[in-house]
């Protein structure tokens, strides 16, 4: 990559698959339905276009991607225009026999259905980006120009991806329980950082072709290895990370450190010229292990790509064994560390294209004739007019206010929805018992920790005894040296559940402190809880009755007057859908804005209807807001305002204190859980050990019984597991006289007997699985004489077994991930204040 520009591998994006779809004939009916035949007539040809548009993309790409892109584009804008004309979603008003089908593209077998435009569109623009990338990937970039359209058409390629994530990704995705993961915002972001990226790296190839400056090929480089550090963010973080083969990720991180370790050793070009040696050597260090690094997870690359960081592996070394020697010899600098040294400096070269004018389709023609007749623009009035209605009401809270004189105060919906979620959750009341299963978990685990320390203890215990008995024969390892890792991890789990129980303390004191304020999450029906607006203490006429009896009787007279106006709206869509004039049409040899003038006329009637209901409703909305102010002067509204307001607040933070309470339990919970596992795995561990030490305990007390008989075992001294055994010295004291003997002919019983296993009752404790290999029952063969037939290596089980660790490093159970107490220092626990 050093000696010649870096014209090696890229990625392209294969388009999106679809099925076929009939845009035709759901958007002529809508037409026909909410505007007229005519009107559907007229626009017949637009919807052929249309439909022809969408049997293109249909098809397998064609072999040209210029061709490809101009129609994705042509479509993406067409698409645009049904948008502005024509709803499609599953409401029964709307174009709802419209499902769009797309297909994942790195994913075939995932699929997504929406009726939704956004889904159409988002498909279109990331294959717009996919057809940018087959034409980038298409020139010839061994010339200066080739390389130059190559870098523009991977701007083009970012430029749609962008304009998809900003636009089209997030509409698909709201409200939606279907979408593929290609078209989501993470994905085609991942995907304009590698356009973007490979763009710069098009650049950097000109760069070094035309024989730039060391310090600017670095500053370009850089960049591009930036861009690819971003996208690799992406690419390995959810949901992006098991969703693309292990090749992208793999390519993606080598371009990376490549285009890193290359602006290093073009800096460190620089840096040389300069006499700045010690920078130099750091930046060359960094640049060879990050490529060190890369090389490590190169297994089933390209070849190109690990020729290339091959050749640039050399090159910086190279370079640095020359500015080492020049540095030990000549300027003695002190070498500063990678870590301190500033960041490299960058310049981007490209930047995504911009689509604006390219997508504009507001100069299109397409469904141009299309305008909406007075019955749907009467409609949106009808509904403006409602919205306003209600929003007055609001502005007077009623009809709130009359319910509360009744006694039936009402809560905001969103809160009503967080308190009956809250309710449906267990509630305050329910707090107790997840604490009860706080404590019952914290108890198994300590249980647990006891009796693995335990069996470390006991195996421990009888080494030492066998070993004091024995004295120098006794040459196994003692077992606190085995058992060191095992035993740290214990502690830490000891010093966790410690920590842990701070955190349940100050659960369970925020609980108590709080239960006054949360009890009202408990009461059924919630509403209960909220005041009522009371009767004045004294009147003198006695009027408050006839005041609330008429501003009821107002609020029902409103009520009739919207349905009123709503059968109206439905009258005049029946004689729309029923008015058929192209008879007529075919028959009339005048001016047709004169016919559609008459013919129009026969929905004025209706129309005055509507406009005389919406001015009758004007005028007793006025009538309401006068009896609204006397009604709020007698009841002293403003008092039981204050009181409701003072309700909901409290109520909201009830809420908010329930679920800090709540989340904090889980978190205990999903800890207590996850630290079972782990002590459960550690605890296996640890009764395979044990088993380990008493069988070979029981082979060495077995030799140890032979050397001290007095017989010779010259074989088994050149060839056993115990050579320390057998070297007999001269300050060794002779045998008992028992075992001198050799008449006794019967074996003699061992000194040690395993321990049998044993769990405490209450507790399930898993179990620790099948025998070991070495367990064999007294059903099968009985096991080879002693010494073994063949050389072994001394105390295979424990230096091979799962709980010995050569390198110093610990296996990762489930309860090393992101732990969810912080260090002690950081005040302790999962509990959130």
């Amino acid at each position: 990559m050093a000696s010649s520009p870096l014209s090696n591998l890229m990625l392209a994006i294969h388009e999106k698959k679809t099925t076929s779809l009939d845009l035709y004939r759901p958007l002529r009916n809508y037409v026909a339905f909410t505007y007229s035949e005519r009107e559907a007539q007229l626009i017949e040809d637009d919807l052929e276009s249309l439909k022809q548009l969408r049997s293109d993309v249909e098809r397998v790409p064609d072999p040209s991607p210029s061709a490809r892109r101009d129609l994705l584009i042509s479509y993406y804008k067409a698409l645009t225009l049904v948008e502005s004309r024509f709803p499609i979603s599953p409401d029964k008003h709307h174009v709802n026999a419209v499902s769009f089908l797309w297909y994942d593209a790195f994913k075939p077998k995932q699929k997504a259905t929406q009726q939704n435009i956004h889904l159409e569109k988002a498909a279109v623009l990331f294959n717009l980006g996919a057809s940018y990338s087959q034409i980038a990937l298409g020139c010839d970039r061994t010339t200066v120009d080739g390389r130059r359209q190559a870098s523009h058409a991977f701007m083009g390629a970012a430029g749609a991806l962008a304009w998809a994530r900003d636009n089209e990704s997030v509409k698909a995705m709201i409200g939606q329980s279907s979408t593929t993961v290609d078209v989501t915002v993470e994905c085609v972001g991942m995907l304009e950082r590698l356009m973007v990226a490979q763009a710069q790296e098009c650049v950097f190839e000109n760069t070094i072709a035309k024989g730039s400056t060391p310090g600017v090929s670095a500053k370009i480089s850089r960049q591009a290895g930036i861009f690819y550090e971003e996208a690799l963010a992406a690419l390995t973080a959810s949901p992006l990370k098991d969703h693309f083969e292990k090749g992208w990720i793999s390519h993606v991180q080598m371009k990376a450190a490549l285009f890193y370790s290359e602006a290093c050793y073009r800096y460190g070009m620089e840096l040389h010229e300069k006499e700045e040696i010690a920078e130099e050597i750091a930046r060359l260090r960094s640049g060879a292990s990050r490529l060190a690094e890369a090389k490590k997870s190169s297994r089933g690359a390209p070849a190109q790509l690990v020729e290339a960081m091959n050749k640039l592996e050399a090159s910086i070394n190279c370079n640095l064994d020359r500015a080492v020697k020049e540095n030990d010899r000549v300027y003695l600098m002190r070498v500063p560390s990678p870590a301190s040294l500033p960041p490299l400096p960058t310049f981007s070269m490209v930047k995504p294209m911009n689509m604006t004018e390219i997508l504009d389709a507001s100069k299109e023609k397409m469904f141009a004739i299309l305008v909406r007749t007075p019955v749907p623009r009467l409609s949106r009035y009808t509904e403006m007019v409602d919205d306003l209605t209600r929003v007055r009401l609001k502005e007077m809270d009623l009809p709130d206010s009359i319910l509360a004189v009744d006694g039936n105060s009402t809560l905001p919906a969103d809160l009503k929805d967080d308190v009956e979620a809250v309710q449906v959750s267990g509630g305050p009341a329910g707090l107790d018992a997840e604490l009860q299963q706080l404590r019952d978990l914290k108890r198994v685990n300590q249980e647990l920790l006891v009796q693995t320390e335990e069996l470390l203890q006991k195996e421990a215990t009888e080494d030492a005894q066998f070993r004091s008995q024995f004295g120098t024969r006794w040459t196994r390892p003692q077992s606190s040296t085995l058992t060191k890792n095992l035993q740290d991890r214990l502690n830490r789990f000891a010093a966790n559940l410690k920590q842990a129980g701070e955190s349940d303390v100050k659960i369970e004191r925020s609980v108590r402190e709080n239960s006054a304020l949360m009890s009202i999450l408990d009461r059924r029906p919630i509403e209960a809880a909220v005041p009522t607006l009371a009767r004045p203490m004294m009147s003198l006429d006695a009027t408050e009755d006839a005041i609330v009896g008429n501003l009821k009787q107002s609020l029902r007279q409103l009520e009739n007057l919207g349905a009123q106006r709503a059968g109206l709206e439905d009258m005049l869509k029946e004689m729309k859908r029923k008015d058929d004039i192209l008879p007529k049409l075919m028959t009339s040899t005048g001016s047709y804005e004169d016919m559609f003038r008459k013919e129009i006329s026969k929905y004025d009637h209706i129309c005055q209807d509507i406009s005389q209901n919406i001015e009758v409703q004007e005028q007793l909305l006025m009538q309401i807001q006068a009896q609204n102010e006397e009604f709020s002067s007698l009841f002293n509204l403003e008092d039981y305002k204050a009181s409701k307001e003072n309700c909901y607040k409290q109520i909201q933070a009830a809420i908010s204190k329930y679920r800090e309470i709540k989340e904090n339990v889980n978190e205990g919970l999903k800890f207590y859980v996850t630290l079972q596992d782990a002590i459960t795995n550690v605890k296996q561990q640890c009764s395979d050990f044990v088993m380990t030490r008493s069988i070979q305990c029981r082979e060495m007390i077995d030799d140890v019984q032979r050397q001290m008989s007095g017989l010779s075992f010259q074989d088994h001294r050149s060839s056993g597991p115990y050579p320390s055994v057998h070297q007999r010295t001269a300050s060794s004291s002779p045998p008992p006289p028992e075992t001198q003997n050799p008449s006794h002919s019967h074996p003699q019983a061992p000194y040690y007997r395993p321990p049998e296993q044993q769990t405490r009752p209450g507790y399930t404790i898993p179990p620790y699985g099948p025998p070991p290999p070495y367990h064999t029952p007294h059903s099968q063969a009985p096991p080879q004489p002693y010494p073994p037939q063949a050389p072994q290596q001394p105390y295979p089980s424990w230096q091979q077994g799962p709980y010995y660790d050569p390198q110093g490093q610990q296996p990762r159970p489930p309860y090393t991930a992101q732990n969810p107490y912080p260090p002690p220092h950081q005040g302790g626990g999962y509990y959130r204040q």
